[in-house]
């Protein structure tokens, strides 16, 4: 639907009740509602018009609550928000939940963080704050609350047990975490069985809550950054990224075009390395130890290759807003593109035997299925959406940098399972390869940063990172101060989806399946 359309269509429905404005320098089409038509609204983008629902911002303003519903088409024009405005005195909002199946964990989250009641939401409370750990009304986003004072004192509510779903005879809880051994973050799995089978899976998550969003208020663009590209280590480059796109857009910043390039350079050689750590941890699900250990030093070689072109293993201190913190010489541009061709050449051959190794295949195969319906409605993203048949990626939906100069195929499989996501990821690391190589080719001479003039205001950034579509909000006053940050990160959407990949199959599939979705817990632990 394009813009016009969509303003028509809405006049025709809603006259008089629904406001639309026009921001073509953000591009985006506001439209402002009342409560009594937020969730017909909602419902009809993210359904018959075939929008996908992008995250809520809450904002609180001096007088009165900003729900933002940002919504977000196939075309370069095609962000829709939807701006629901309330006194600060009245907390009571409807839920769209049940028409928008992917806002369910947002107003979770946001009943826990600001202390909203989303009327109508079937499961609010005990989401971020965990009932057992936090007493209910603290709202660490409001502004009153002092982001450098600790809490004095806790009164956790001591009575808290996991809920139930199934309570057939011989029904049993079986609680997995949320502390593990080695590396593995802190999440609680709270899987309901009556024998071999999980019926019911509830994650768990936010043990770590570090409050990110909040930390970032009152911060100078510079400091904020350090925030939004060190909560997930392992995709930093993405989500700076992210957070200097919002930033470039308020500034109305023009990147210089060696920038653009290298940022693509840059984000492709992080997806390649990022792939190739997951296919290694799905080789070690299956308790191929060898081919985990290939891919290890697959990985080991490409994080090498990162940290002599960037001076960072994981590319930290790379992505600033207005391009890039410093250049990058092109020998030093064709040394790591080298590397790189190594290194899909070695993941190329090892997927040439996986493939062929019956047990591992079977492992994987009709395991851990997500059907492309469940996929839509839960908004999931990344090469779990792709695996399911949903051809979704912002570097084609939403061009940035200079993706929209370049050639650039989606990896698509249809299957859902976890055979199929292994493909995907196959796949785009061939593609992040020739995206490298395509990148290569354009450089040419020239400056790498033009430093943003400040100005208030506030604008998403999106990029397409490893797992998935980030989302950073940023608000800034004149002096380039963080008013408001808020992040919307692929796991946060993708965990939500989690129950979908575990429910009907057996016990022992549950770490190959986690394997294959390659779910972050500290992005959520934001």
């Amino acid at each position: 639907m394009t813009r016009v359309q969509l303003e028509r269509v809405v006049a025709e429905r809603w006259a008089g009740g629904v406001t639309c404005r026009r921001d073509e320098a953000r591009s985006v089409t506001e439209l402002t509602c009342a409560p009594a038509q937020l969730a017909e609204l909602c419902g009809a983008l993210s359904g018959e018009w075939g929008y996908v629902f992008a995250g809520l911002v809450v904002e609180e303003g001096e007088d009165a609550w900003e729900l933002r519903y940002a919504f977000l088409d196939g075309r370069p024009s095609g962000w829709a928000h939807v701006l629901l405005r309330r006194p600060l005195d009245e907390r009571n909002v409807p839920s769209v939940a049940a028409v928008v199946h992917a806002a369910d964990w947002h107003e979770r989250e946001a009943e826990d963080l600001f202390g909203l009641t989303f009327e109508g939401h079937p499961a609010l409370g005990d989401f971020v704050l965990h009932d057992d750990a936090w007493q209910e009304g603290v709202e660490p986003m409001r502004h009153a609350f002092p982001a450098d004072t600790p809490m004095a004192e806790r009164r956790p509510n001591r009575e808290w047990r996991p809920r139930r779903i199934v309570h057939a005879p011989g029904s049993f809880v079986m609680p997995i975490g949320p502390v593990f051994a080695g590396m593995a973050e802190s999440v609680h799995l709270h899987l309901e069985t009556v024998g071999e089978d999980v019926i019911r899976a509830f994650p768990r998550l936010f043990y770590k809550y570090r409050g990110v969003e909040k930390i970032a208020e009152g911060r100078k663009v510079d400091e904020a950054l350090l925030l939004a590209e060190r909560f997930s280590a392992t995709t930093a480059f993405a989500h700076g990224l992210a957070f200097a796109h919002a930033v470039e857009t308020v500034c109305a910043t023009d990147v210089p075009p060696r920038a653009r390039i290298l940022r693509v350079f840059i984000a492709e050689l992080e997806r390649l390395r990022h792939h190739a750590e997951a296919i290694a941890g799905i080789c070690s699900s299956t308790g191929l130890a060898v081919a985990a250990s290939q891919a290890g030093i697959i990985e080991e070689d490409l994080l090498r290759a990162s940290g002599a072109l960037a001076q960072h293993r994981y590319l930290f201190g790379l992505a600033v807003p207005g391009g890039l913190a410093r250049d990058l010489d092109d020998d030093a541009c064709s040394t790591a593109l080298g590397r790189a061709r190594d290194a899909v050449h070695d993941l190329d051959r090892l997927w040439g035997m996986l493939r062929l190794t019956s047990s591992f295949v079977d492992r994987l195969e009709e395991v851990g299925l997500i059907s492309e319906t469940d996929a839509r409605s839960h908004g999931l993203v990344g090469p779990i959406a792709r695996a399911s048949g949903i051809a979704r990626d912002l570097r084609l939906a939403q061009p940035y940098d200079a993706y929209g100069s370049l050639a650039v195929f989606p990896a698509l499989e249809h299957e859902g399972d976890g055979y199929a996501r292994l493909r995907v990821l196959f796949t785009e690391c061939y593609h992040a390869l020739r995206l490298m190589e395509q990148a290569h080719a354009a450089l040419e001479p020239g400056p790498v940063h033009t430093a943003p003039e400040m100005r208030a205001g506030a604008a998403f950034g999106a990029v397409e990172a490893p797992r998935g579509a980030a989302f950073h909000w940023v608000r800034l006053d004149g002096a380039g101060t963080v008013l408001r940050y808020r992040v919307v990160p692929p796991s946060f959407v993708n965990w939500h989806g989690f129950h979908l990949a575990v429910e009907d199959f057996a016990f022992q599939d549950l770490p190959i399946i986690l394997a294959t979705l390659d779910l972050s817990v500290a992005e959520n632990d934001r």
